[in-house]
């Protein structure tokens, strides 16, 4: 099971990601986000010195295309997750240069083929989060039941409010929905917001084996 890490702001801590296995650091490039990846000093150049071999995905509101390419360029990221009110045309475009995330938030028996349906040539891969007053993560789950009965063919990341205790249930949800290419945790594994707690992350790593 693949695992990515969102909300990144300490270079040790994306170092130690790697070290430990984890597969997907995230980024986040959104400025109202406690998780802000400037918040605790990193940077660009600080990064690409330490030639880290770890998938950087850079998180996106609604961000200008040409600054959004300008900071997958800076950054040197893998991947881009596209999380605002982003049109299947300008994911269309930004696919063309990076690999490309469309998030949707999921809410109560959300009709989800018919909010992916504009993005199916779109996007490359898509991310399923909680749906909330406003954009990033709530901390809670929504029904993944809804995504089996979806029958997602595109492959995807799984998101909100998965702690270490999910363990067993995300294993169980893998094993019938093959399209689920990686989980995406964050909230349930801080000390406080952009801070990790890497024995939290070291033991679900475990737990997922």
């Amino acid at each position: 099971m693949r695992l990515k890490v969102c909300g990144m702001t300490m270079l040790e801590q994306i170092k130690e990601l790697e070290s430990i296995g984890v597969d997907f650091a995230g980024l986040i490039f959104y400025p109202r986000s406690p998780r802000y990846a400037f918040k605790g000093g990193l940077n660009a150049d600080k990064l690409k010195r330490e030639r880290l071999s770890i998938n950087k995905i850079g998180v996106f509101v609604n961000e200008p295309e040409e600054q959004l390419l300008r900071l997958v360029d800076e950054w040197r990221l893998e991947m881009v997750q596209l999380h605002g009110d982003e049109s299947p045309r300008y994911c269309e475009r930004i696919s063309n240069h990076v690999n490309t995330i469309k998030a949707f938030r999921i809410g109560k028996d959300d009709n989800i083929p018919y909010k992916t349906y504009p993005y199916n040539d779109a996007a490359d891969m898509y991310l399923f989060d909680t749906l909330g007053a406003q954009y990033g993560g709530t901390g809670e789950q929504f029904n993944w039941q809804l995504l089996h009965e979806a029958g997602i063919k595109k492959p995807y990341f799984m998101s909100g409010g998965i702690g270490i205790d999910d363990a067993k249930n995300v294993l169980e949800f893998s094993r019938k929905e093959k399209n689920l290419f990686s989980l995406d945790v964050n909230s349930k594994f801080e000390v406080s917001p952009g801070m990790k707690d890497m024995d939290l992350i070291k033991q679900f790593l475990k737990n997922l084996k």
